[in-house]
């Protein structure tokens, strides 16, 4: 034997090492990989600039005598929307007799937790939906009604039944997935400056909740209470229409009705809300 091939064949003690220092290497190079696709997966969760606890409904503002009138199950003027909202629930429809009723059953169970969640991506049209849509929806679609019109009795009384459902319950909405950008713009528009006053939300209801505006003061802006009845408006109202009296307040471009970037303001609002509990039915100055 030579040399040469003496020296080139290996030993039972030298593969063992070889096999054991492959196996290290293998196990270092997995644990790598592992380690560095978890961390790639790992969302990272938006930062808030209100932390959660120091989160506060906007009854929290208000004064003695709006609590105790919110909390008063009779004197609490939006029970005559509730009344009306459960009537509506089991009317049969002109065109084909389904009500909500017929479909969902008995809204203060079948529907609760629905209103936390929104708004949603609808998953047939890729839409961004608020309550108020998707009831609309379901009016057209199922029941062949038309479209009730915004901010109408009919509707709010809908929509408030709906959402006392979820009484007690906490916002929680879906930003993930097709509704990430949404979110996104919300949160843009949530701190852009507008209006002849060049004031952003952020300003009066991160920074200054709590400072006095004239007589009141300032909130944080929170949606757990909507549709809430206010009493300048001596009746309820959605997000929607309370969004669209801050535009007028500094003096901003009104967007239309249904207009997309209300929807968007609303997600990032509920989101920037989760954890409060639903107030309906909730008063406010």
């Amino acid at each position: 034997m030579s040399l040469r091939s003496f020296v080139s064949r290996p030993t039972a003690h030298g593969l063992q090492v070889l096999e054991r220092g492959s196996w290290l290497v293998f196990m270092v190079f997995l644990w790598w990989g592992v380690s560095g696709f978890a961390t790639a997966q790992t969302v990272v969760p938006p930062e808030r600039s209100l932390p959660l606890w120091q989160l506060k409904s906007g009854l929290h503002f208000a004064g003695k005598d709006v609590q105790a009138l919110q909390a008063d199950e009779f004197a609490n003027p939006a029970q005559l929307w509730l009344n009306q909202g459960a009537q509506a629930w089991g009317l049969p429809s002109a065109a084909n007799g389904k009500s909500c009723a017929s479909c969902h059953g008995a809204a203060a169970t079948r529907m609760q937790g629905v209103a936390t969640r929104y708004p949603a991506i609808d998953a047939a049209s890729g839409r961004l939906f608020n309550l108020e849509d998707r009831i609309n929806q379901c009016t057209t679609r199922h029941q062949q009604a038309p479209a009730l019109t915004p901010e109408s009795d009919a509707l709010l009384g809908l929509s408030l039944l709906v959402t006392q459902a979820s009484k007690g319950m906490p916002l929680r909405v879906d930003i993930g997935g097709a509704a990430r950008a949404h979110w996104q713009a919300g949160a843009a528009l949530f701190t852009q400056r507008q209006g002849q006053m060049n004031l952003s939300c952020a300003q009066c209801h991160d920074q200054n909740f709590g400072q006095r505006l004239y007589t009141d003061p300032l909130s944080q802006g929170q949606p757990n209470g909507y549709p809430v009845y206010r009493l300048e408006w001596q009746k309820p109202g959605s997000l929607e229409r309370r969004l669209r009296s801050c535009y007028a307040g500094i003096r901003a471009e009104m967007p239309p009705w249904g207009a997309l970037e209300m929807r968007q303001l609303a997600l990032y609002l509920t989101w920037r809300g989760e954890g409060l509990p639903v107030e309906v039915p909730a008063v406010r100055k």
